[in-house]
């Protein structure tokens, strides 16, 4: 989820060009997926209570990917802000749940260093979408498009390992 909370920082003048926003436009724009994240964090526990941590984080990582195509071909700020939004809530829900998931299944001895490896993969994916970024914004002024259609390849890549991962023993034995 990295990728997609910093993907939004090179996009955000080509954004702001092409639907002739205002500042508070932009900063609704911008913080669209912050909105999201709160909603995400807010639901998931129910949601990996009542369905699993692991189909809990498929559908964070299958909507990570629709709203990166959302985010990318909409017609107007209120599509835009609506599909950032929903990247908010994948970016809430795998938040709170990875590194819980990561908790239950991971044996004691390397817990604790499985559990940073997450943070350092965000902060990875941060870092990734700025040198993404930056290659796709001498595309011209559809640059932004292809920055946030680029957030679906590790979207793609997430939904993937869902299906090799176990459901969370904890979670099974409730």
């Amino acid at each position: 989820f990295g990728f997609d909370i910093a993907v939004i920082n090179g996009a955000l003048v080509y954004l702001r060009d092409q639907f002739h926003l205002t500042r508070f436009q932009t900063e609704t724009a911008a913080s669209a997926l912050l909105a999201g994240c709160v909603a995400g964090a807010g639901v998931a526990g129910w949601l990996s209570a009542r369905f699993g941590r692991r189909p809990a984080l498929g559908v964070s990582a299958l909507l990570f990917a629709l709203s990166s195509v959302g985010a990318a071909l909409p017609r107007n700020l209120a599509e835009f802000s609506a599909a950032r939004f929903a990247g908010g809530v994948a970016v809430g829900v795998a938040s709170m749940l990875s590194p819980l998931y990561i908790a239950e299944v991971a044996p004691a001895r390397i817990r604790g260093r499985l559990v940073s490896l997450n943070q350092m993969a965000i902060t990875t994916g941060i870092l990734l979408s700025y040198f993404v970024n930056w290659r796709l914004s001498y595309l011209g002024p559809d640059a932004w498009r292809y920055m946030f259609a680029s957030a679906v390849v590790p979207s793609v890549l997430f939904l993937a390992a869902m299906f090799f991962v176990p459901e969370s023993p904890r979670w099974l034995a409730e």
